[in-house]
């Protein structure tokens, strides 16, 4: 009505009112009333936004790769913005009069390509692969410190790099790549596991035969300590054989010489005796053997006289026609010799 209207910005749009070519108010989410044939209203988003890019890139190898990611930024100087770009609002006061809020993405995205190339021309393809957080790191100081993203008044919040990937040929050779080393990995692991067992298994075997030397020099010490023992006890034995032997020497010298003593006493008594009956026959030698009988008989007893008769008897059996001998005879002679025995019997 009459040209007046309203307005109502967001608090994330910085709102500035020109009339006559002079900024007559101004604020983030700034609500008024202006005439509209007199009034330009322009509308400056600093809300943080986010810019999305895909990126073909050469690394230093000469290989293709493609980094994907997205910078974050706000704009902190709405009026360098403004001076910038065109953010003037149509007279319906929502929609731009140009397309230049829809280029600010673009011309950060352009910086943004730069500075990757920069940033990736330095690396080889495997090292391009690892180094998302360098890369992102780079642009994101290249960004900040450029003259053209200062003059728009914008922030640059965060660069984050989502991917980076190398083209579908070069990913399947480094895929296949990478499979071998870990395939080569695995049989390393493996050689190293079994090379382990074995290993283990000689140190098993290694520690046995130490124990099977330990016991062998064990037994071969009490082997060693038995022949000692035995040594030593030969040693005494034939000590001990040796001080027999020479106590049987001495024995067999003292039974010698009891012996040659004996023998010496018996010749002595053997030569006595035969003195003494040398001596009895020179004195019985012209004497009449009745003589001799009789004087023998001396003494006798009955039995011992009668037996001398018989012998007498014997002797001149030829001129004896018949002997007669009574029963009363034969035993008295019986009875004297076990009369006499008994008597010997109770003498002793």
């Amino acid at each position: 009505m009459f040209g007046i209207r309203f307005i109502k910005a967001q608090p994330t749009t910085y709102l500035l009112r020109y009339r006559a070519g002079s900024v007559v108010q101004e604020g983030a989410g700034l609500s008024t009333f202006y005439y509209g044939p007199v009034t330009s209203l322009v509308a400056v988003p600093i809300g943080s936004r986010d810019a999305g890019f895909i990126f073909q890139q050469i690394a230093r190898d000469f290989q293709a790769l493609t980094i994907q990611g997205q910078v974050t930024y706000r704009i902190s100087e709405p009026k360098k913005a403004a001076a910038m770009l065109n953010f003037t609002l149509k007279a319906d006061g929502k929609t731009y009069e140009s397309d230049d809020p829809e280029k600010l993405p673009q011309r950060i995205l352009g910086t943004t390509e730069v500075l990757a190339q920069q940033a990736v021309k330095e690396l080889t393809l495997k090292e391009a692969l690892r180094a998302s957080d360098r890369i992102a790191e780079a642009i994101a100081a290249g960004l900040k410190s450029r003259a053209d993203i200062a003059s728009l008044g914008l922030e640059i919040l965060a660069v984050s790099i989502r991917a980076v990937k190398p083209a579908p040929d070069t990913a399947k050779a480094l895929e296949a790549e990478a499979r071998e080393a870990i395939l080569k990995n695995a049989d390393e692991a493996i050689f190293a596991r079994r090379n382990f067992a074995v290993e283990q298994e000689r140190a098993i075997r290694e520690s046995e035969l130490d124990t099977e030397i330990a016991v062998e020099q064990k037994k071969r010490a009490i082997r060693e300590t038995q022949m000692d023992a035995e040594a030593s006890v030969a040693a005494k034995t034939n000590e001990l054989r040796e001080a027999g032997m020479v106590a049987d020497i001495t024995l067999e010298g003292k039974r010698k010489d009891f012996v040659e003593l004996n023998a010496a006493n018996t010749r002595t008594l053997a030569d006595a005796e035969a003195y003494r009956v040398g001596a009895l026959m020179k004195i019985f030698e012209g004497v009449d053997t009745r003589v001799i009988q009789a004087l023998a008989a001396s003494g006798m007893q009955p039995g011992q006289l009668i037996a001398q008769a018989f012998s007498g008897i014997a002797e001149k059996a030829e001129k004896i026609g018949q002997l007669n001998v009574s029963p009363d005879l034969l035993n008295a002679l019986m009875e004297k010799p076990a009369a006499t025995g008994a008597a010997n019997v109770r003498r002793q």
